[in-house]
């Protein structure tokens, strides 16, 4: 059999809330191994590499252009037959690297049962039946809106947020605070129904209001956050500044001009992710990516349910009744990395204060490893998995080896590695950074709250 190492070219998407021209990590690394006749212009926004054996955008073998989805299936030792049994000889995960222009949909991935439910009714819009939980690593600074706000913050902005209540609406605003007041925190099962119902009622308003008066309120918003800088949203709350969210309305007003955005993140956590930091979306989060280049690992699937910052398909019925409604700090959707267990780095690594580790999501689907050698010579071994990996170099130059077969390794180089690999990762020089997505079947709970074996 042939060595299962195999150089990727990976499609690049061009959607609208792209990064422009080179100032795309996605644009950068598609142009490392590009596809025929690609060139990055200057002018045009690109948005998503994907690396995987999605339809929509399959990659391909470098030497033989046959796709991936193609050698997988032909090959079953490439997956393993559990893997392959499992998922249907397809890839269980979806690598890509996003760069993040401008806001990308408010937006939330539906759960297994809801998306077979939508691929039947709908399969044009919602073009696949599997869900799709997700992680997100930040490979420049990133910001986005993620999950509901601790519900005292809600309360807080529905006082100080004029126009914020009066989309809302003054009743529902008042019941919604009565019902949360006291127990904003409580875990008490019969109190977290509550809040929940409650903060469900209160968003369905508020993503009911009519375009008529979204338009008007986003108006008045934005010349508020112009006047009162510090002094917007009363000061802001315990986790934003007013002067923070005051300069967020004005950015993405000057995006998507009084669109319902505007008024949802009041109701969602904004959270800023450093170099390295990351956060796991389960399916039915509630979620928008506002700027930066990131590393996304999620499950094999492109269905995404939106309903504001686009111009795309917009469902808010099913985007508003989907919703879990936990509400939290935003600190509980991040993740917390590990050292990774299964990869030995030799002197020269340790010495220099390289690392490799670990993201390792509830789901069974997907892992990722950011592996950093920097010294030149710094080695990492990864033992042999019993699933497929994927890597892509995201910063310096180094080799891949698998057996006998090296390859170079430069910025933006994609490989796949089959099951069963023995992999080594050597660095040519200082901050030889790469990123490993990959699959091995071991007993995780899955984003939909149930135990895999």
């Amino acid at each position: 059999m042939q060595i299962p190492l195999l150089r990727l070219q990976c499609g690049v998407n061009s959607y609208d809330w792209g990064k422009v021209g080179e100032s795309s990590a996605a644009a950068k690394f598609a142009a490392a191994t590009p596809a025929d006749n690609f060139s990055i212009q200057e002018d045009k926004p690109y948005a998503e590499l994907w690396m995987g054996t999605h339809a929509s955008n399959p990659s391909k073998d470098l030497a033989t252009k046959r796709t991936l989805l193609d050698l997988v299936q032909d090959n079953e030792a490439l997956m393993s037959s559990e893997m392959n049994k499992r998922f249907e000889n397809k890839l269980p995960f979806l690598f890509k690297v996003l760069s993040i222009g401008k806001a990308l949909s408010i937006q939330a991935h539906p759960n297994k049962k809801l998306a077979e439910q939508l691929h039947k009714k709908d399969s044009k819009n919602y073009p696949d039946d599997n869900h799709k939980p997700e992680m997100t690593i930040a490979i420049t600074p990133f910001d986005g809106l993620c999950g509901f706000r601790p519900l005292a913050e809600i309360s807080h902005f529905l006082s100080s947020v004029p126009t914020l209540k009066k989309l809302v609406g003054e009743a529902e605003a008042k019941e919604f605070q009565d019902t949360v007041e006291g127990r904003e925190t409580s875990d008490k099962k019969e109190d977290e129904e509550k809040n929940r119902r409650a903060l469900q009622k209160a968003f369905i308003s508020l993503m009911n209001s009519k375009k008529e008066d979204i338009e008007q309120a986003g108006k008045d918003l934005t010349e508020s956050a112009q006047k009162e800088g510090s002094d917007f949203a009363a000061g802001g709350g315990p986790t934003n500044t007013g002067k923070e969210l005051a300069d967020l309305v004005i950015r993405l007003n000057s995006q998507f001009p009084s669109d319902i955005g505007l008024f949802v993140l009041f109701f969602l956590n904004y959270v800023k992710l450093e170099v390295g930091e990351a956060m796991f979306l389960k399916a039915d989060d509630i979620h928008a990516y506002l700027s930066g280049d990131i590393i996304e690992c999620m499950a094999a699937s492109d269905n995404v349910v939106r309903a504001g910052f686009t111009p795309k398909f917009k469902d808010v019925d099913t985007l508003t009744l989907m919703l879990t409604y936990n509400y939290a700090p935003i600190e509980e959707q991040k993740m917390d990395p590990v050292d990774y267990p299964y990869v030995t780095l030799n002197r020269d690594a340790y010495s220099s204060g390289s690392a490799a580790i670990l993201y390792d999501p509830p789901i069974e689907e997907f892992s990722v490893v950011k592996t950093d050698l920097k010294k030149r010579g710094a080695k990492a071994t990864f033992e042999q998995i019993e699933g497929p990996s994927i890597f892509i170099c995201t910063s310096g130059s180094g080799k891949i080896s698998v057996g006998s077969k090296v390859e170079e390794v430069k910025l933006g180089y994609v490989y796949f590695v089959g099951a069963t690999a023995e992999v080594i990762l050597e660095s040519d020089g200082g901050d030889f950074t790469t990123f490993k997505a990959f699959c091995e079947l071991h007993g995780k709970e899955d984003a939909d709250g149930k135990e895999k074996l």
